[in-house]
């Protein structure tokens, strides 16, 4: 029975999912499969794959064929290389603690190259987030240097009219006339008291000549 690895759809519409089977090659595509041998979602950035790597292997040494996206997944995991160094191991080139280091090896430098892909990501998101923000900084800035005349304009209209009427009244206390003091009610002098006495003493004087 010829068996291929190859993938298996899931998911929502518009946003695939994929299962890596181990599968009868007349079977239907999303058809029975014989193994699930792991994951792959494209949505992410980098792709999350999850992968039975020995099973993947025991798969391939038993002559099972995967299609060309199924064979970069594996190559993207080691399974392709570990299946060449096990074959290594079968001719007598390499012991299996020499295949077992080469192999942890190489998957120490594609976990390094994967983290760093990721640095470069989050690094590029940051700097165009960073970016975002100045060009939205500048439109702001643009936008109320646009808006100062306007509002000082306002300013100068409402400052006008209080100008006007602190001049009007400014203009109508000058105009007013000063207040003059009453005058002072002139104080009798003491003559009049004498000219009045007189009259009194010259009738007492008569009387005594009488």
């Amino acid at each position: 029975m010829p068996v291929k690895i190859r993938l298996q759809r899931h998911g929502k519409k518009g946003k695939p999912f994929y299962w890596v089977v181990a599968a009868d090659s007349r079977s239907k595509r999303d058809g029975k499969f014989l193994e699930k041998l792991g994951t792959y979602n494209p949505n992410t950035n980098p792709a999350t794959i999850n992968l039975d790597v020995d099973g993947s292997v025991k798969w391939l040494s038993n002559g099972a064929q995967p299609t060309d996206t199924a064979r970069a997944i594996l190559s993207y995991k080691g399974v392709m290389m570990k299946h060449h160094l096990l074959g290594g191991v079968r001719k007598g080139a390499l012991t299996e603690e020499q295949a077992e280091e080469k192999f942890k090896a190489w998957v120490e430098e594609k976990e390094k190259a994967v983290a760093a892909k990721v640095g470069g990501l989050d690094k590029a998101k940051a700097e165009a987030k960073a970016k975002a923000l100045e060009a939205e900084k500048e439109v702001s800035d643009k936008r109320a240097a646009a808006a100062l005349p306007e509002v000082e304009e306002e300013v100068a209209e409402e400052a006008a009219p209080a100008e006007e009427v602190a001049e009007t009244a400014e203009a109508a206390a000058e105009e007013t006339p000063a207040v003059e003091e009453p005058a002072k009610e002139e104080v009798a002098e003491p003559e009049a008291k004498v000219e009045e006495a007189a009259p009194a003493e010259e009738a007492e004087a008569s009387k005594e000549e009488e």
